[in-house]
């Protein structure tokens, strides 16, 4: 089974990515990898405070991707799963696309504003990338999404 992978973040374009990775994958009888990366400048400080705010991290990760997975999972019909990382944003998600053989599409979204520091570094990697890049727009409708998935 191929994977969409799709970058979970903070970021309002990481929802329309995240819908259409699971339309495209339900379409396709494909899956949905969604990574989470915590940049390592969040985690910087001494050990016994790294690991509370590690913990911390992952906990709101999980409670942010268990919203999409639930949608996944009710309208589309796909089973999510979840991976977290941690490190720079490009180089996590290159090393997991290296870990992860069965990916075959990495999405993610672009901003109304122009592409973000994800997105523009990805594009310098695009040369060497061992599998597509789907840029979806941030504001590009519900019907739209489902129309182009």
């Amino acid at each position: 089974m191929r994977k969409q992978l799709v970058i979970l973040d903070d970021t309002r374009e990481c929802i329309n990515a995240i819908r259409f990775a699971a339309l495209r994958a339900a379409k396709t009888g494909g899956g949905v990898q969604v990574l989470a990366i915590i940049p390592a400048s969040e985690i910087q400080h001494g050990m016994g405070v790294a690991d509370v705010m590690r913990a911390e991290a992952q906990e709101r990760i999980e409670v942010h991707f268990e919203v999409f997975a639930k949608w996944m999972r009710d309208r589309p019909g796909v089973e999510p799963e979840l991976v977290i990382r941690e490190g720079d944003p490009v180089t996590e998600l290159l090393a997991q696309i290296e870990a992860d053989t069965r990916i075959g599409v990495v999405v993610v979204g672009a901003a109304n504003d122009g592409p973000g520091p994800l997105v523009t570094k990805l594009l310098r990697e695009l040369p060497s990338m061992p599998c597509p890049i789907t840029i979806v727009p941030s504001d590009i409708s519900r019907e739209g999404l489902e129309k182009i998935a």
